[in-house]
């Protein structure tokens, strides 16, 4: 017996040296390999003196004149704030769910990582938490792990462990926690509690209440998975719970728990996304002239990045203006697509004209390819409608998901009406709104800034200004006969009205007031080609102009933006301002890095009772012309000149208004310029394009807050001007000579001036 107790004594020290011997082989084989990672073995782990200097890339932020935050450019949307700027119950929320302890361990809690490995690991209770804390956390934010593989997440976690020790040597635990704050991910590319906020509530994270910083920290635990505007139930679950744990840490009283608990979820979500959100054809237009900003900058020995170094840019843009312009635009083109596509029915040119749609197949990046293949133009074709795939189209009632072809979604796309509208202030050239399309995600060509098209009418101002400036009386009278002239192919451009006002004389202002097509002809046969493009080179008009008459008609293709500096001349005893659309940029400190403004040209480009000429027909235009339904069907009586246009073929609407503090350009037409519209009753600029600024105004109007701009008043013309315009509108020819005129017979004669075509 007592062997046998002998025997077993043996044994049992036998297993307890090797335990003995394993655990310490153990230990010693894990120093080694901590060690090994310590030196960098497996990989660098940053010093302190790395962890003391590191910089977060920062989203730059664009702002609106009246400070609201309208767009960001990024690479990971973040903006840091110091700890000054988080609420106390925000931090509470954090300790109490994510790292109770905080407080209390140097950045590793081991007591945590003993309660995990027993639960966890030994129990398999999976609700123990995890062991890492808030430290351990930023290292992960400051030095994401690249690698998933099991045995590479063992050398992360130590990794973070060290850099956790190593921070906390570092910095203070304030100081932790905001750099946490800072870097910590919410999911779809958003960094930090301040671009969250902004994001999920649309406000600063100093203003997030209880429940929303409760929110937001419940999204921590699995971004996606507690996402509120995804699962709004399980975020509300987690918010709760977040709650209750700052209960349990004593942060929160029963009633004030209880009045948290039952507050329900309301978000205010703001997508900052390059596609979305409000003007994103001006954000686009802003971040074009950064980077030609920057890289000028950054030639001087700076180092600027528009996407990571958290500038602020301060433009000219007003948001509420802005906001009205974009409902006005999305109503009105919704309905004019509806009266356009009716207008055609079946016989429509994107349904029947095949070569129009070849046309437009062969510039797409899909037929460039094939071309390059063996395939002919005719298999190119039968492929490229053949091969079908779910797409989604957009439509002015929803996105359609739906299986088609290249050639269906050429079909479908090449049908829509869009649009450029544009306002600003006529003196400082401040841009207020711009719209450069319909849709930004679908039709990113902006036809503010990249479009040239022909203007019709709406130079016809320019065309009696240069009169004006020649001498010729506004009460000089013209004949609104047709007239072919034989020197320029018998070209014979005429009115859309009756042919009786062949027997009509009509002055300046009356010519302009109905834009008549005949009237402005002649008019600048009188003046001059050459004299009328050079006063619209004195006006601000760069763009080449066709040197032949047909210009009289607006066949000259031009920017909207030269078009707006050209009519701004008229609000400014005749000199031009270039339209401006940054006002200020600053670094992310604040310090100020440029400021911007656009100066009055320094000679006028006609005189001042000329300019008042003009101002005094374009109203004419408005309250009795071709502009009249301003008055007749919108009923504005707003202070307002201005000019329609429509181009040959109804390809072109325009409307140009001024008020004495507002200048508003709208064009509307199609991408595609084989395509017009089906008549001019329903594509002439009074129908098509004067209603984005009508409809717009009306708005403005029932808002006091631009009253300083609705409300003001054109100065009164001088005693010249109005003797200079007091005259006869119309005359009509004598018995005798209409006996010998035949209305429906154009006159034939030559141009003057011009050369022969």
């Amino acid at each position: 017996m007592k062997k046998k107790k002998s025997v077993l004594k043996k044994i049992k020290l036998r297993y307890f040296q090797f335990a003995i011997k394993t655990i310490l082989g153990f230990s010693f084989v894990l120093c080694i390999f901590i060690l090994s990672i310590y030196l960098g073995a497996w990989g660098p782990v940053p010093k302190k003196k790395e962890l003391s200097n590191f910089n977060y890339q920062i989203a730059s932020e664009v702002f609106s004149s009246d400070s609201v935050l309208i767009g960001k450019y990024y690479l990971n949307d973040r903006q840091p704030i110091s700890f000054q700027e988080f609420p106390k119950h925000l931090i509470q929320a954090l300790v109490a769910i994510e790292d109770e302890r905080f407080y209390a361990h140097s950045g590793i809690d081991f007591s945590s990582l003993l309660r995990v490995a027993f639960k966890t690991i030994l129990m398999g209770d999976s609700s123990s938490g995890g062991g890492s804390t808030l430290t351990q956390q930023l290292a992960k934010n400051l030095y994401p792990r690249k690698d998933r593989q099991s045995a590479h997440l063992i050398i992360d976690k130590f990794k973070e462990m060290i850099i956790a020790k190593r921070l906390e040597s570092v910095y203070s635990k304030e100081e932790i926690l905001t750099h946490y704050l800072n870097t910590v991910s919410f999911g779809d590319n958003t960094f930090g509690i301040e671009s969250a906020a902004l994001k999920f509530f649309n406000t600063n994270a100093k203003t997030l209440s209880l429940e929303q910083a409760a929110t937001l920290v419940g999204m921590l635990k699995a971004t996606y998975s507690y996402n509120p505007r995804i699962f709004p139930k399980k975020s509300l679950d987690r918010r709760n719970l977040v709650l209750k744990s700052m209960k349990e840490n004593n942060f929160l009283d029963q009633e004030r728990l209880n009045n948290a608990i039952t507050t329900a979820l309301k978000l205010d979500y703001r997508d900052y996304d390059y596609n979305a959100g409000i003007a994103p054809y001006f954000r686009e237009e802003v971040r074009k002239q950064l980077l030609r900003w920057i890289k000028e900058r950054n030639s001087k020995g700076n180092n600027l990045n528009l996407y990571t170094s958290g500038l602020k840019i301060y433009t000219t843009l007003n948001y509420r203006m802005q906001q009205l312009a974009e409902e006005v635009m999305v109503s009105h083109m919704s309905s004019l697509q509806e009266d356009f596509e009716k207008s055609y029915g079946k016989n429509a040119p994107w349904l029947k004209n095949s070569k129009i749609i070849q046309n437009a197949a062969r510039r797409t990046a899909v037929y460039k390819n094939l071309k390059k293949t063996e395939l002919n133009d005719t298999q190119i074709f039968q492929k490229l409608r053949a091969d079908k795939k779910q797409m989604t189209l957009s439509t002015w009632k929803g996105d359609l998901n739906r299986e088609a072809s290249t050639m269906d979604s050429l079909q479908h796309y090449m049908k829509f009406l869009n649009t450029g509208s544009l306002s600003l202030d006529p003196t400082t050239g401040q841009v207020l709104t711009w719209i450069g399309g319909i849709d930004f995600e679908w039709f990113k060509y902006d036809h503010i800034s990249q479009s040239k098209r022909q203007v019709g009418s709406t130079f016809k101002p320019i065309v009696y200004t240069a009169a004006l400036e020649n001498g010729i009386s506004p009460c000089t009278y013209f004949s609104a006969q047709e007239v072919a002239y034989e020197n320029l192919q018998g070209w014979s451009p005429s009115n859309s009205g009756d042919k009786e006002e062949a027997y009509l004389s009509y002055t300046m202002e009356e010519g302009l007031r109905n834009s008549v097509n005949t009237i402005a002809v002649k008019v600048m046969e009188k003046t001059g080609i050459a004299n009328v493009l050079e006063q619209a080179k004195k006006m601000g008009i760069q763009e080449k102009l066709p040197n032949l008459p047909s210009l009289a008609l607006g066949t000259g293709e031009i920017k909207m933006t030269e078009m707006a500096m050209a009519y701004t001349s008229y609000l400014n005893q005749g000199k031009t301002v270039k339209p401006l659309i940054l006002k200020k940029i600053t670094d992310y400190e604040g310090k100020v890095l440029a400021t911007f403004e656009s100066k009055l040209s320094d000679k006028p480009a006609f005189s001042e009772e000329n300019g008042q000429l003009m101002i005094e027909m374009m109203k004419s235009t408005v309250n009795s012309g071709t502009a009249s339904r301003i008055r007749s069907i919108y009923g504005l009586k707003n202070d307002i000149a201005g000019k329609t246009g429509t181009t040959q073929n109804n390809k072109d609407a325009w409307f140009v208004a001024l008020t004495p503090k507002l200048i508003h350009l709208t064009w509307v037409g199609l991408d595609n310029h084989e395509i017009g519209f089906k008549n001019t009753r329903l594509g002439q600029g009074a129908n098509a394009a004067l209603p984005l600024f009508a409809l717009w105004l009306q708005k403005l109007n029932s808002d006091k807050n631009f009253d300083e701009i609705t409300k003001a008043k054109f100065a009164n013309p001088s005693s010249s001007v109005l003797e200079a315009l007091n005259c006869e509108g119309v005359k009509r020819d004598g018995f005798f000579k209409r006996l010998f005129k035949n209305p429906n017979k154009a006159k034939r004669k030559k141009f003057k001036n011009a050369d022969k075509k």
